[in-house]
């Protein structure tokens, strides 16, 4: 069992010193309930908790079905607490301190062609009065490989048109600089001057991304607003404001950019975090190799194809 105050300060220690976005700090404390559950299931105190303990309660999460994915971020959880607790003094040794977290294989995101990007935003209505501020947004997503957070939350503060660049508020409220296309720059241009954009509303004047009552866009009606145009363009890939970003990423590899600059683009804080895009660009090559090798298929290139290929 976990008191409340025990609990209010761990949620202060996340916020405050860890500086956690509040999504992250509610993920945080959602791994404590879980913990907490099977504490009082035990009737025992966190000071009481042994590894054998924690193994105890990874061998019911795996009972329940839960995926080894979800496990690992369980875990990754606890052990934040625990290292709080020792941190405090609250507690002489650390229960997760051998604990492992499950293995978990590399997930591969969906990534939209160039052509997909363009039909996608071709595919927007630009003579509804959010025309312009759609193309604008998904502009920008893709261009810059904003998250949907980042995007919605942008503020005109962030804006340097003149140099062509955002700065973004990312995760851990650590702010990056980013690089715009000319697109996005003439995009974003074209939608503050739109006289369709709404007023904002009290409160609302900083915000660059406008719904029609002038209040900052949702995350929700970025991910719907992309379902729908995803629908009309023909796309039949299962995709999100953060297929975006995974885009930007794969297409800049593949175009030769260095990994380091993509990571800091991104605002990663690991380099290994970035790395993911590199096995989506293997798995470009391998097409290659699939496509035009011999010993892989019977198909020969025609004389105009084999001096495209040369």
């Amino acid at each position: 069992m976990i008191e409340d105050s025990l609990y209010n300060r761990y949620k202060a220690y996340l916020s405050l010193e860890l500086h956690l976005t509040h999504n992250s700090v509610d993920a945080y404390l959602k791994d404590l309930d879980k913990l907490s559950s099977y504490l009082t299931s035990e009737n025992k105190s966190y000071r009481e908790v042994t590894y054998d303990d924690l193994q105890h309660l990874i061998a019911q999460l795996y009972d329940l079905g839960i995926s080894a994915r979800s496990i690992a971020r369980i875990i990754s959880g606890i052990k934040s607490f625990f290292r709080f607790l020792l941190l405090e003094e609250y507690i002489e040794n650390d229960p997760t301190e051998l604990l492992e977290s499950p293995r978990i294989g590399i997930h591969l995101p969906t990534v939209l062609t160039i052509e997909e990007v363009d039909r996608l935003i071709g595919a927007i209505d630009m003579t509804a009065p959010a025309g312009q501020r759609n193309r604008a947004m998904l502009e920008i997503l893709y261009s810059c490989g904003l998250r949907v957070s980042e995007l919605t939350g942008l503020k005109f503060s962030n804006l340097f048109l003149n140099e062509s660049f955002l700065r973004v508020d990312g995760k851990g409220r650590k702010q990056r600089l980013v690089p715009m296309s000319e697109a996005a720059v003439s995009e974003l241009r074209s939608y503050l001057a739109d006289p369709e954009r709404p007023d904002p509303i009290r409160g609302q004047e900083e915000f660059v991304f406008l719904s029609n009552r002038g209040k900052a866009i949702s995350r929700i009606m970025v991910f719907v607003l992309i379902k729908q145009l995803a629908e009309a363009a023909g796309i039949n890939k299962s995709i999100s404001p953060h297929t975006f970003r995974h885009s930007f990423a794969t297409h800049l590899l593949e175009g030769g950019a260095n990994l380091q600059a993509i990571q800091l683009m991104l605002g990663h804080e690991s380099i290994a975090t970035t790395e993911i895009y590199t096995h989506i660009d293997r798995e470009t090559l391998r097409h290659e190799i699939e496509t035009y090798h011999p010993r892989n298929q019977s198909y020969r290139p025609t004389p105009e194809e084999t001096d495209t290929l040369v």
